[in-house]
């Protein structure tokens, strides 16, 4: 195992010290996720640009959700630590002390940015609340003197897309335009992780499926788990050691993680509606109404709660059947964050267990569940996989369209069709149907016999008609298959692909 470093991330970590280098002022947007690694990109850009020359001083304020005092004190606090970190660096005409308003703020982020210090602002999106919105009008004005300027910058980060669009790119809104370079950070790729995996000594495909489903590609939880050797072997399952050091230990250094960042945001129904879909994701409009219903006694509000999950927080994605409408009515939900989805249905019920109960049954409560949390994950994982390989140009079926499963109601056919993987190649006519198991013995006889049913009586439904003629492929998906299970799967014409197999295909050889 190796110390942490900084992993990935080269495309933005060039594009940032691009502009901490070119000379020109800049008002630069990043957004993405809590935890995605903003800040930690920004530090890492700064440390590579500066050097031991100082060139990228840069001064970090972190906005409280509060009011304009208590802001302003916030950035008094952070201009007076700048000011002790980097003596003889802050204007003269700059005294922490003196700030009491917005409007003292924004003339002193301007004064920062004259003197060629960079100024990053996180936790952006608060200035959309009503008691901070006049900040903006005010940041506008300095924005609009230092335009065209060769001196600093302004980089704001924020976690909440529809708040920092309204503050953004609304026509209504004071910054409406000002933005000069924008940026949106996803989660890790799949070969950063596997350089990651690599580095830690996690060397087990099923323990990668566990960590993924966890913390899927956000790199601060990862590096909680090299720093609490959550990633060591001990004879325990993954589960167990993700759940017990880093939520049920005397440290548990994410015990708060969800409540904090997630759930503190939506409050009452909003997390309601998340509880419900965890327990059953992916999850029909209908049977996630009812659900709804039955719970909260009240289902008015729940298309307005389902729609602010998807578009503002975009904590739940919407699941359409390959080649569906985007308004048809057979789609499915599922929560879109792997990490507030594991936390809902099995780790938060481990930790309420863990306090009236001994450790041992509380694990075994949070490992059961996770289990099951990993069953519809794979199937998201296995999409995600075979999108980046086939970016990459380095998988064994290259797509034309992102990769879709398809499912029917009953009352539209005979029966019941469900397949998890339908991937599709235009360019060579070629359709590929998937299943996704998360042990490969769960590829049983009888598996493959409702798979290939389900096949078939797709390619008798209307969608299914356009594969005639193509060459149709089926693929089993599981984290390993064991040479002796691919090669008797195999025989039978099915193609076996494995975390193992992305891992060589995603790996540079290289780094091997």
């Amino acid at each position: 195992m190796t110390s942490w470093k900084f992993y990935g991330r080269r495309d933005e970590l060039e594009a940032i010290k691009l502009l901490l280098t070119r000379g020109r002022w800049y008002f630069c947007a990043i957004s993405g996720r809590r935890r995605i690694g903003k800040t930690s990109l920004i530090r890492e850009a700064l440390l590579e640009a500066g050097g031991e020359s100082g060139l990228a001083a840069a001064l970090y304020v972190q906005i409280p959700d509060s009011d304009e005092r208590d802001v302003v004190s916030v950035f008094a606090d952070a201009l007076a630590a700048f000011a002790d970190a980097n003596p003889g660096r802050l204007p003269a005409t700059l005294a922490p002390d003196r700030l009491r308003r917005f409007s003292d703020m924004a003339r002193a982020i301007g004064a920062l940015c004259r003197a060629g210090i960079f100024v990053v602002i996180d936790e952006f999106q608060y200035f959309n609340r009503k008691s901070l919105a006049a900040f903006t009008s005010l940041l506008q004005a300095e924005v609009d003197a230092l335009t065209g300027s060769a001196n600093g910058g302004i980089f704001v980060l924020g976690s909440i897309h529809t708040e920092m669009t309204a503050l953004l790119e609304d026509r209504g809104s004071p910054l409406y335009a000002r933005v000069t370079d924008r940026l949106t950070l996803d989660h890790w790729d799949f070969a950063t992780l596997f350089q990651v995996f690599a580095d830690q000594g996690l060397d087990s495909p099923r323990d990668w499926l566990t960590f993924w489903a966890v913390f899927e590609g956000v790199p601060k939880f990862y590096r909680d788990c090299a720093y609490q050797g959550t990633f060591a072997a001990d004879g325990r399952s993954a589960a167990d050691r993700i759940i017990d050091t880093l939520f049920l230990s005397a440290r548990a250094p994410l015990l708060e993680e969800a409540g904090t960042w997630f759930l503190r945001e939506l409050r009452g129904a909003g997390v309601s509606l998340l509880r419900l879909l965890a327990r059953q994701q992916p999850c029909a409009h209908q049977q996630l109404s009812a659900a709804y219903a039955e719970s909260l006694g009240d289902s008015r509000s729940f298309a307005t709660y389902l729609a602010t999950l998807i578009d503002r927080y975009r904590l739940v994605e919407r699941l359409n059947p390959v080649f569906a409408p985007a308004s048809n009515r057979q789609a499915r939900y599922q929560i879109g964050d792997n990490f507030l989805a594991a936390w809902l249905a099995a780790i938060e019920p481990a930790v309420q267990a863990a306090r009236v109960q001994p450790p041992a049954q509380a694990l075994r409560i949070g490992e059961v569940r996770l289990e099951n949390h990993e069953g519809p994950t794979f199937e998201r994982m296995v999409r995600k996989l075979m999108a980046e390989a086939s970016r990459r140009g380095v998988d064994d079926f290259p797509l034309t369209e992102l990769v879709h499963g398809y499912w029917n109601r009953p009352r539209d056919a005979a029966r019941l069709v469900e397949i998890d993987i339908v991937a599709v190649n235009e360019n060579d006519r070629r359709v590929r149907f998937g299943s996704c198991k998360r042990a490969a013995a769960k590829h049983t006889p009888a598996a493959l016999a409702t798979f290939g049913q389900h096949v078939d009586d797709f390619l008798g439904t209307a969608t299914g008609r356009r594969f005639k003629g193509w060459q149709q492929e089926r693929a089993l998906y599981s984290p390993l298959f064991a040479p002796a299970e691919r090669q008797s799967l195999a025989a039978q014409g099915y193609a076996c692909v494995d975390l193992a197999d992305y891992h060589r295909w995603l790996t540079p050889t290289d780094s091997r």
